[in-house]
């Protein structure tokens, strides 16, 4: 019997004191003390600004994602780690613009503050109002002058700001690819002194080859919107990458997701992955408003249907979920604490450039066993000693 496998992805936002001349570019050192290279090290102690008042920070958004109101609680409890505010729990229905209201009202802080009608998004991921929030931006910077630092949440944000010039500090967050994305120069330096991005350099490609590994797939499946982010999320340059090395075949499914409702883009994604799950030998399922917290289990079922062997990269919620197996995401709270001590970092005086982008997650192995069960897959013994996290139903 011939079987059929796939590999889930989910990816997965001043004026400052300046800093010495001499700092050169930052060295690859996650979640680390320190991330500077050269003489100056900039601490992650709470400090407020020179004239003793709270750092003022806003909010760019790209649209509503459940990846991105997740990274918000999390940088919120890395900055209560790192001793800069406290907050009670936040509520878990909350959406990014709510869980903002809700850290404006009570996080409570002597050094820094969520400025509350500093938030702006594109809609829900209308392009066309991208413009605007650019000029929504532009003319609060110039007109009040009152942010210190932009969180910018996902690919667009991080676009829009870097096309700004990144004129105040920006801290972007949660991006499947910032440097293929073109908001950064590269994993190494993020090209401007005001932009900073998180970076797993050769993430997807490592990915892949690790599938094809345990799998020896010929053709390989992806979903995803035939647009430049739609290729970034997918990590399509990467996949396509390690295919010409390996000799497989790419096979794609379009699937519309930017400019219509979140209905649709389920629907649009699930449909592709009952077309793909018939076509190929492995299907990679990648970032897409379509793969949502509420879809995944539709899309977990048509692969078991079609006894698809899923490889999910978000993790345990997608392997909770249905799919196999994954290469787990580590748990927010360790993304939280990075962009928490590089906003801390900021304030005590760096520069964003200066500052190590490159940050790679502690590798976990996450199972479903009743997903293997069904779809007549029976896991390496290495994989299942290597498993981190094993769900036995679903």
């Amino acid at each position: 019997m011939i079987r059929r496998y796939c590999f889930a992805m989910l990816l997965s936002f001043a004026v400052l004191a300046p800093v010495a001349a001499s700092v050169a570019a930052p060295v690859a050192a996650p979640a680390s003390p320190t991330a500077i290279h050269g003489a100056t090290l900039f601490p992650t102690t709470p400090k407020a600004k020179p004239d003793g008042k709270k750092w003022r920070l806003a909010y760019v958004g790209s649209g509503d994602y459940d990846e991105y109101h997740r990274t918000l609680r999390a940088l919120a409890q890395g900055l209560q780690q790192l001793g800069w505010l406290t907050v009670p729990d936040i509520p878990d229905n909350l959406n990014a613009k709510d869980t903002w209201g809700f850290l404006a009202k009570h996080a409570k802080s002597d050094t820094l503050t969520f400025v509350e009608d500093a938030w702006v998004q594109p809609g829900n991921f209308d392009a066309s109002l991208r413009p605007i929030v650019r000029e929504t931006v532009t003319r609060r910077l110039k007109e009040r002058g009152d942010i210190d630092l932009i969180i910018a949440m996902g690919t667009w944000a991080g676009q829009d700001m870097a096309a700004l010039g990144a004129p105040v500090s920006t801290v972007v967050m949660s991006t499947s690819d910032p440097v293929a994305a073109g908001i950064v120069a590269s994993a190494e330096d993020s090209g401007m002194d005001n932009l900073h991005a998180r970076v797993q350099p050769q993430r997807y490609q490592r990915q892949v080859r690790l599938f094809r590994e345990i799998v020896p797939f010929k053709t390989l499946g992806l979903v995803y919107e035939d647009s430049p982010e739609g290729r970034t999320y997918a990590a399509v340059p990467a996949v396509e990458q390690v295919a010409k090395e390996q000799g497989f075949e790419v096979k794609s499914c379009f699937a519309v997701s930017n400019n219509v409702d979140a209905a649709q883009a389920q629907s649009n994604a699930l449909e592709c992955y009952r077309k793909l799950s018939t076509e190929v030998d492995a299907v990679y399922v990648t970032v897409h408003r379509g793969v949502t917290p509420e879809n995944i289990g539709n899309i977990a079922a048509v692969l078991r249907e079609a006894k698809v062997a899923c490889f999910a990269m978000l993790g345990s919620a997608q392997v909770r979920a249905g799919l196999l197996m994954s290469l787990a995401q580590a748990d927010s709270s360790y993304v939280g604490l990075f962009h928490a001590e590089t906003i801390a970092r900021i304030f005590n005086g760096a520069q964003p450039r200066q500052l190590s982008q490159i940050w790679v997650d502690p590798p976990k192995i996450a199972i479903n066993l009743e997903t293997a069960r069904r779809i007549g897959f029976d896991p390496p013994v290495d994989i299942l000693l290597a498993a981190d996290e094993v769900y036995e139903e679903k």
